[in-house]
């Protein structure tokens, strides 16, 4: 164990992805989906699994978390949620001096001890914030909104590590499907169009080529541009 003692990186979408690209975690090429698409690219936040890297990703939930109104709770899906929601309440302490209770959920529910399906601070009545790495189908996180509703909880917002920016079966994306769906919404720390403002950025012309055809064929489109495919950042390409 290294005992050097670096100074914690602030959150930035440029870091972050500098970081994903280091350990493996975002890697441009040809990969093929479960849906069958061939995409330009690949992210895997599992990978995502040290001290730095999880520190900076909730240095980032913590920063969108400051700019949302009346955080009652954040709220960790078993599994992956659960160090990610923990170590974002510990950022927003730690780096804002916020204090935020969190809780998550077991698999299944336990029938002895304190019991139950939820962990951690009371939901009920509160307004909740999932924290999660990423939404594919949308599936996990309708199944949370089921627990938590049950609960009473008031689910505020959803928040992700990544957008893909990419259609599913129709003409939505997983994230606003969700949006539409429960009338919430669902914030990211980085995109596709974060990606390629990155590939802009660094001149790496041929992964830009691929991550431009794919989004023609398979990006979401933005009613409010003639239905244009969405060129919306989440975070200004000045943080590049």
């Amino acid at each position: 164990m290294s005992s050097s003692q670096p100074s914690p990186q602030k959150f930035t979408v440029h870091g972050l992805i500098e970081l994903a690209l280091q350990r493996g975690v975002l890697k441009f090429g040809e990969f093929t989906l479960k849906s069958g698409r061939i995409s330009p690219y690949f992210f895997n936040a599992g990978l995502l699994n040290d001290g730095e890297a999880l520190s900076l990703l909730a240095s980032g939930y913590a920063q969108k978390m400051m700019a949302s109104e009346d955080v009652g709770v954040l709220f960790g899906p078993a599994y992956k949620g659960i160090p990610l929601v923990a170590a974002t309440a510990s950022a927003l302490w730690h780096e804002h001096g916020v204090n935020v209770p969190w809780a998550f959920n077991r698999k299944e529910v336990k029938d002895h001890g304190e019991g139950g399906l939820l962990v951690g601070a009371p939901v009920s009545g509160q307004r909740v914030w999932i924290v999660d790495d990423v939404i594919t189908a949308g599936t996990a996180i309708r199944e949370v909104m089921n627990v938590l509703n049950q609960a009473g909880a008031k689910v505020a917002g959803v928040l992700v590590a990544l957008d893909r920016q990419e259609r599913g079966q129709g003409a939505l994306s997983a994230i606003q499907e969700i949006e539409a769906q429960y009338g919430i919404p669902v914030q990211a720390l980085m995109t596709m169009t974060d990606l390629m403002n990155y590939l802009k950025k660094e001149n790496r012309t041929e992964d830009l080529a691929r991550m431009q055809s794919y989004r023609a064929e398979f990006g979401i489109v933005d009613p409010a541009h003639g239905g244009d495919p969405l060129q919306r950042g989440l975070f200004d390409e000045v943080a590049f």
